[in-house]
């Protein structure tokens, strides 16, 4: 049985990518997150470091590696910004496992479907962000459905412009 084009799991190609591509373009989204806020004011339109995350973890189809990307990358931005360490951790993590599982079952090459998986994993990670917030921690968090839907359409601007950038980044055998 064939699903969405691919007839068996040795057809659907791993994206690969140079480690200065990883490094650039991860290390690139946390400073890019942390630092224009600063620069701008208000700057909660869209998350970087999850548009990064959501990319490398499907295009790599590998639950394994979305996580551990996810839990660092989460991590990592918790230390940077003002919030308690390891909420943006656990929202990433399992956007990134969440990615690198549906990067196994579809084909991901399609733009359409990379851009709508973009924008349901924001809806999701900012889910969890205030489950995890406001319910296992008892912040009082501001929250705005409104808010996050734009956050997660901004993610799919990105999206959009973004991985076709990266695409053209891939090691080709």
């Amino acid at each position: 049985m064939s699903l969405l084009g691919a007839e068996s799991r040795r057809e659907i190609e791993i994206h690969r990518y140079p480690l200065l591509v990883y490094t650039l373009v991860l290390l690139g989204s946390l400073v890019l997150q942390a630092w224009l806020p600063r620069v701008v004011g208000r700057f909660d339109w869209f998350d970087l470091p999850l548009v990064a995350i959501v990319y490398f973890a499907l295009g790599r189809r590998n639950p394994l590696q979305g996580t551990l990307m996810g839990a660092a990358m989460g991590l990592f931005e918790d230390a940077l910004s003002h919030h308690a360490i390891g909420i943006n951790g656990i929202a990433k993590t399992t956007v990134g496992f969440l990615a690198g599982s549906v990067g196994i079952r579809i084909d991901v090459d399609n733009h359409t479907i990379r851009v709508l998986l973009n924008v349901a994993l924001s809806l999701l990670s900012s889910a969890i962000y205030l489950f995890v917030a406001r319910f296992l921690l008892g912040l009082a968090v501001e929250w705005s459905g409104l808010t996050e839907l734009l956050r997660a359409m901004g993610n799919g601007v990105i999206a959009l412009v973004l991985f076709p950038l990266l695409d053209r980044l891939q090691i080709r055998d």
